[in-house]
């Protein structure tokens, strides 16, 4: 499995951007997919995550209504929309998946990992 983000960079705070993380090596049907980051000095957290068949989507308190996360089964795609960013979204960002269609929010939960992407948010 493999899985491969991208789509960070440097924004001023209000802005967006989109990350993307391009899923391989298996059909993910039955899995959980999800974002997490990481900031300096602390653990992964969990940003938000979807049922690869569809239905149930969570979100991070800090980022509802902010970010949307959505999956493109044609491409195996996950996407991370994330608008009206603030200095504290400042992260590295890294698609995870697991292999249930359950969505946790540990960290541990997940199997496959992505190599992250950073996102830097002016002020």
């Amino acid at each position: 499995v493999q899985l491969q983000a991208s789509g960070g960079g440097l924004v001023q705070a209000g802005g967006s951007l989109r990350l993307s993380c391009a899923a391989s090596g298996r059909s993910f049907s039955s899995h959980a997919m999800a974002w997490f980051r990481q900031k300096p000095g602390e653990g992964r957290e969990f940003v938000a995550g979807l049922r690869w068949s569809g239905g149930r989507k969570d979100y991070a308190d800090s980022v509802k209504e902010r970010f949307f996360i959505s999956r493109d089964i044609v491409t195996s795609t996950v996407y991370l929309q994330m608008n009206t960013l603030k200095p504290e979204d400042t992260a590295v960002y890294y698609c995870a998946a697991r292999s249930s269609p359950y969505i946790y929010t540990g960290a541990s939960a997940y199997n496959y990992w992505g190599r992250g992407t950073l996102v830097t948010v002016s002020s």
